[in-house]
């Protein structure tokens, strides 16, 4: 038990001992320690200098519901119980993770590619913007197909070349992977962010904004788009019953003078204005129908809002993670000072 108890005090002695002696070695090395110190410092400043900043362009919005209609639904589920069909909205197919994924769509982020911005008073595409923040050009040059290459604003996508086609997917490639992300920061509420990061600022801006448009005008064009329809075929239907409903009372009209002073026991030349008459009263009948559904389609059709409601924009400056010189420095100098003591600690145990 007592050599137990000495053998402890032995190595405590020992590990203070071996402490008072690292710490005395390294005194003794305060000048590398400094000198390491301060390149460290010199090249963080350096590093802070040459880094480019990257930029956050961030956009959060809101879902719509869609569950609750209100006493609209009443009257849209009452005019159905009639078998009045006044459309329905496209469902909740872009909800969710499917509204993230639709966000990063191919379809969706090429559509914005194609979108034009201005530059220094020019109209480009953002996808030439793109292809110029990174400098693609010049490794371009000595490539006859790509140097001539060009992505016009609004250009008809359906006409690109197969060159076209994969310069483009490794552009969208680049973006999904390193720049776009879209997601809601809590599960419980539903706001998602939107956030697209750049060397570039405004390409940050311009990218974040325009996809996010692109986005809210296919989803309102996608869910509407039978509401649309059938509001469509009952203008249509709503016109034609109108023509042939004036047409139906200018015919009384001539039958009517037809007839005037005719001797009453001539009864058989009556029959075009009765007959007229009732094709008046019928089409009249139909064309008050075909009002009602009409007016319910465009009640239908209003109550479809955007899915985007739009809380915070991206406002310039953006947000970037550019390094102060102040932060370079200090930070240089104490990341080399360590790595000097430890490089000094190694040495002296195992040289």
């Amino acid at each position: 038990m007592e050599q137990q108890q000495q053998n402890n005090e032995i190595s405590l002695y020992e590990i203070l001992k071996n402490v008072r002696d690292w710490y005395a070695y390294l005194l003794l090395q305060w000048k590398k320690i400094i000198i390491i110190g301060f390149i460290g410092a010199l090249l963080g400043v350096g590093y802070s200098i040459l880094k480019k900043p990257i930029y956050t362009a961030r956009l959060t919005f809101a879902l719509e519901d869609g569950k609750s209609s209100g006493g609209l639904g009443g009257a849209l589920g009452l005019a159905s119980t009639f078998g009045i069909d006044v459309g329905s909205s496209g469902g909740n197919i872009f909800v969710g993770a499917n509204l993230n994924e639709l966000f990063k769509s191919r379809l969706m982020v090429e559509r914005t590619l194609l979108q034009p911005v201005l530059q220094d008073g020019k109209t480009i595409s953002l996808a030439e913007r793109f292809i110029q923040i990174n400098k693609w050009r010049k490794n371009w040059e000595k490539k006859s197909n790509l140097a001539k290459l060009t992505f016009d604003p609004l250009a008809d996508r359906k006409k690109f070349t197969r060159t076209q086609d994969s310069i483009l997917g490794e552009i969208y490639k680049s973006l999904v992977e390193g720049s776009l992300t879209v997601g809601q920061k809590e599960k419980k509420i539903d706001i998602i962010t939107m956030e697209v990061k750049s060397k570039d600022e405004l390409f940050a801006k311009d990218f974040c904004l325009t996809l996010a448009k692109e986005v809210s005008e296919f989803y309102v064009n996608t869910k509407t788009k039978k509401s649309q329809e059938n509001l469509k075929i009952l203008t249509k239907q709503t016109d034609s019953i109108r023509g042939e409903l004036n047409a139906a009372i200018t015919g009384v009209a001539i039958a009517n003078d037809n007839t005037f002073n005719l001797n009453p026991a001539l009864n058989v030349r009556r029959t075009p204005s009765a007959r007229r008459q009732v094709d008046v009263q019928a089409n009249t009948a139909i064309l008050t129908e075909l009002i009602k559904q009409s007016e319910l389609a465009k009640v239908t059709l209003r109550k479809e809002t955007p899915l985007i409601q739009g809380i915070d924009k991206p406002i310039l400056p953006l947000e970037n993670n550019k390094i102060r010189k102040s932060t370079g420095f200090l930070g240089g100098g104490f990341l080399f000072g360590f790595l000097a003591i430890i490089f000094l600690s190694i040495k002296k145990i195992y040289f």
